[in-house]
């Protein structure tokens, strides 16, 4: 029987069989089977684990902008806003269509109507405070020059209050008052661990 397999197959290199020595990294997808090409397997050693997943030019904020948050935040509020607005007209429209004795048909187009109605006012209300936050964000980051708590107090006052500026000056001032406290209730929540670090080094001074 004549061998047609080519010379340069007979006289491979000896480093690569079943197993490199030189790296100790098997060159076969199983026992048994006809060995692979070295360029199909490398040496783990190469691709160290302590590096990050993501390459960051070197200063750069690993994080994104307020800018670029304000798209996620806009459609998180109005799909927040559908849902638990739909859930309301639904448990509004159980209460309206029971006490009106409808049953049917007629009861189940009730009910869809209570849930699009109050889940797309809620949603567009949502959508509505998250845009101006979210604006005030961009406009005090661009200004400042910087991203800080004290950009989302502003921005959270300033939009409570814009949100209720046509309703007089009272309710501009309260809802000035609850988007700062809000906003407060987030920075804290935020920066937990700091406070608390603060709190143990004032208690056990160094």
């Amino acid at each position: 029987m004549i061998d047609l397999r080519d010379d340069n197959s007979k006289n491979s290199s000896p480093a690569y069989g079943r197993r490199n020595d030189s790296t100790n990294v098997p060159v076969t997808s199983q026992r048994g089977l006809a060995p692979l090409s070295p360029y199909l397997n490398f040496d783990p050693s190469y691709l160290p684990a302590t590096q990050p997943e993501f390459i960051f030019p070197e200063g750069a904020v690993k994080q994104r902008g307020r800018f670029e948050l304000a798209f996620s935040q806009i459609g998180a509020a109005c799909m927040l806003g559908a849902g638990v607005g739909g859930a309301t007209g639904f448990y509004r429209g159980l209460k309206a269509t029971t006490l009106a004795g409808q049953t049917g048909k007629l009861r189940r187009t009730q009910l869809i109507n209570h849930m699009m109605k109050n889940g797309s006012s809620l949603a567009n209300t949502l959508g509505v405070v998250t845009v101006m936050y979210s604006g005030f964000g961009v406009v005090l980051s661009w200004v400042r020059g910087t991203d800080d708590f004290l950009n989302t107090l502003a921005a959270a006052t300033a939009t409570g209050m814009l949100f209720k500026s046509t309703a007089g000056l009272r309710k501009c001032a309260l809802g000035g008052g609850i988007g700062f406290g809000i906003a407060s209730l987030y920075c804290l929540w935020n920066n937990r661990e700091a406070i608390s670090q603060l709190r143990h080094h004032s208690i056990n001074p160094a």
